[in-house]
C-alpha cells in the first residue's frame, strides 16, 4: 500500500508550481520527511503523555525553561527570574517580542493559564501546585509564583523536558480544563502545525514559523537558539518497518525516528545512511497497572506480576542486540545518583513459583486480565511477552489488539475492563522522565490525581513530599530508595530494563541535537 503512494506523492511535489497556503511546497523548498514511531492522532500535549504528542508539542509550542545537553536548566522564553530572600516568591520575566502563530503577543496571562492547566495533569506539576499559594500576573511580561513554603524543584518543574512538558499556549486555549482535549493548536514555537494538511493515518505537516525569534545562543539539547532551516517537516505514517526502511534506502524519506533494531544491518553498510543515537540516556520499558479494578486492586496480585516478569525476555524480544540494552532494576535509571536495586533484588527475575504462591494467598479467582496490545509500536509489540509470562504464573489473560492511538485514548478510561476499560499495557519512558520520584509519572500515587492507572497510597505521597522539600543529596538519595522499596510493596508499575534506539537518517540531513526528545530546529537538508 505504501509503495504505491510514494511515487504519486513525489510526482505531485515535482509538479507543484507554487507554494501556497494549503498546498505542498515546490521541490526547491527544503522539506524533510520523517517516519516517526507512531501516527499522531491526538494533538493536545497536556492531555496525554504519549511521546508522539510530546514531539508534536515541541514543534508547535515553546517552553519557559529548558534543559541543555548537560541537563542544566537554561532560560528559553524567559529573559530571567528572581527569588525573594525567604524563597517563597519567584518572579519571572518573558523575553520581548514573543509571538503566537496567530500574530498575537505572548503575555504573562498566557503563561499563568498554561502552568495551571499543566499543573492539573502532570505528576511533577501537581506537586508544584500543591506547594503553590498563588500565580499572579504583574504586567504583560511578568508573573509571580508564590509558594506556601520553600520548594526545591521550582525550576526543575518548569524545565521538565518530557511528558508532560509545560508548553505555553494562549490563555483562551489554556483555560480548557485539563480533562478536556484542546481543539485549537496555536503555539509560539518554531513550527506551525498545518491542520488543513493533517491526514491521520497518512501524514502531519509542520511549516517554519517565520516570525519565531530564536535565542541568540548556540543550540544545546532542548535549550539555546531554535533556528529553523527547513521550510517544512512532514511526519509520514509507515507502520510497516520494512517498507519504511526501503523508503529510507531509496531516498523517499529522510529519517526513521525508531527503526526496528533487527533491520539496522540493512542500512548500516550504506554510505548514504547514518545510524546514530541522539538520546544517550536511553529509555526504560514499563508495564502499567490499572489499580482501580479487580484483580490489580490488590497489591499482592500486582506483586505477583513483578515476580512473574523478567527483564531479559523483554529486552531480547524488543531490542535483541545487547549493544542497545541492559538489565536494570533501578526505578530512577542506572548510572544516575538515585540508582539502587533496593526492594527489587528478588523481583523481575521470572520467579513463577513465588508468583503462583502470591496468587493463591490473594485468592485470585481467574478474573481475566485485559491487556491493551498496541500492534504498531516497538514497545506495544512486547505485550505477547507479558501475556505468556502471566499465563505461566497462573493468570487468565485477555489480550486485545489495537493501534497505539487507541491505547492512548482507552487508557484514560476508568470504566471496568469488561465495559471497555483495561488492566494493563506496555509502554516506555525516556530516562529524562525518570530521574527522580517527583518527575516520574508512574511513581505518583495521588489517587484520582495520579496519571492513568490511578494508584492511591498515602505513604508514597508522604515520601514524595519529603523528597520535594529535601535539598541535601544524601537525604534525597535515602528518600528515593525508601520510595523504591515502598513501590516494591505497593506496585504502581513494573520497570523492565533500559534500552537505546538510534535514529536512521540519510547523511545529507545534518544538525540533529542530542536531547530527550527528537527536535527539528537546527536541522539542515543539503
Amino acid at each position: 500500500m505504501h509503495n504505491n503512494r510514494w511515487p504519486r506523492l513525489a510526482g505531485a511535489m515535482a509538479l507543484a508550481g507554487a507554494w501556497t497556503w494549503g498546498s505542498l511546497p515546490p521541490a526547491a523548498a527544503q522539506t524533510l520527511k520523517a517516519v516517526m514511531h507512531s501516527d499522531v492522532k491526538i494533538l493536545d500535549p497536556i492531555w496525554t503523555t504519549a511521546y508522539i504528542v510530546r514531539n508534536h508539542g515541541y514543534m508547535v509550542y515553546d517552553t519557559l525553561l529548558a534543559l541543555d545537553d548537560k541537563l542544566q536548566i537554561r532560560p528559553q522564553m524567559l529573559e530571567g527570574w528572581t527569588v525573594s530572600d525567604d524563597k517563597l516568591t519567584w518572579t519571572f520575566t518573558l523575553r520581548e517580542g514573543l509571538l503566537f502563530h496567530d500574530g498575537k503577543p505572548v503575555t504573562a496571562e498566557d503563561c499563568v493559564a498554561s502552568i495551571k492547566r499543566w499543573g492539573t495533569r502532570d505528576a511533577m506539576g501537581q506537586k508544584l501546585m500543591a506547594f503553590t499559594q498563588a500565580l499572579n500576573v504583574i504586567d504583560a511580561r511578568t508573573f509571580q509564583l508564590v509558594l506556601k513554603e520553600p520548594y526545591g524543584l521550582v525550576l526543575q518543574s518548569l524545565a521538565k523536558p518530557s511528558a508532560l512538558v509545560p508548553f505555553i499556549m494562549p490563555k483562551r486555549i489554556a483555560d480548557t480544563p485539563g480533562t478536556t482535549q484542546i481543539s485549537e493548536f496555536v503555539g509560539s514555537g518554531p513550527f506551525v502545525f498545518r491542520r488543513d494538511l493533517w491526514r491521520p493515518g497518512e501524514r502531519a505537516v509542520y511549516d517554519k514559523f517565520k516570525e519565531y525569534r530564536p535565542r541568540n545562543e548556540p543550540p544545546a539539547g532542548l535549550a539555546g537558539g531554535k533556528t529553523v532551516y527547513l521550510d517544512r517537516v512532514e511526519w509520514v505514517t509507515m507502520p510497516d518497518a520494512q517498507t519504511a526502511m526501503n523508503a529510507l534506502l531509496n531516498g523517499e524519506i529522510d529519517m526513521i525516528e525508531q527503526p526496528v533494531i533487527e533491520l539496522l544491518p540493512l542500512v548500516e553498510g550504506d554510505k548514504e545512511i547514518e545510524v546514530r543515537d541522539y538520546n544517550p540516556l536511553g529509555s526504560q520499558y514499563n508495564f502499567r497497572f490499572n489499580t482501580l479494578h479487580k484483580p490489580f486492586d490488590d497489591p499482592r496480585i500486582r506483586q505477583a506480576v513483578l515476580y512473574a516478569l523478567n527483564q531479559q525476555d523483554f529486552l531480547v524480544a524488543g531490542i535483541g542486540n545487547p549493544q542497545y540494552f541492559k538489565e536494570c532494576k533501578a526505578l530512577f535509571v542506572c548510572g544516575t545518583p538515585l540508582a539502587t536495586d533496593k526492594g527489587f533484588e528478588d523481583k523481575l527475575n521470572g520467579d513463577v513459583a513465588k508468583a503462583r504462591a502470591l496468587l493463591k494467598e490473594a485468592n485470585y479467582d481467574g478474573t481475566p486480565v485485559v491487556l491493551l496490545y498496541a500492534t504498531d509500536t516497538n514497545t506495544g509489540r512486547l505485550t505477547p511477552v507479558v501475556k505468556a509470562l502471566l499465563e505461566k504464573a497462573g493468570f487468565t489473560v485477555d489480550m486485545q489488539s489495537m493501534d497505539w492511538q487507541t491505547v492512548v485514548s482507552r487508557r484514560g478510561k476508568k470504566d471496568p475492563p469488561s465495559a471497555g476499560g483495561w488492566h494493563g499495557f506496555m509502554t516506555s519512558w525516556v530516562s529524562a522522565d525518570l530521574l527522580d520520584p517527583i518527575m516520574s509519572a508512574f511513581v505518583g500515587a495521588a489517587c484520582d490525581k495520579a496519571t492513568f492507572g490511578w494508584p492511591c497510597d498515602q505513604r508514597i505521597e508522604q515520601l514524595r513530599d519529603a523528597f520535594a522539600r529535601a535539598t541535601d543529596p544524601t537525604q534525597q538519595k535515602a528518600l528515593a530508595e525508601a520510595i523504591q522499596v515502598r513501590i516494591a510493596e505497593f506496585p504502581t508499575h513494573a520497570h523492565l530494563g533500559q534500552f537505546n534506539i538510534p535514529v536512521a537518517k540519510r547523511r545529507n540531513v545534518t544538525g540533529f541535537l542530542e536531547a530527550a526528545a527528537p527536535v527539528f530546529w537546527n536541522v539542515k537538508k543539503n
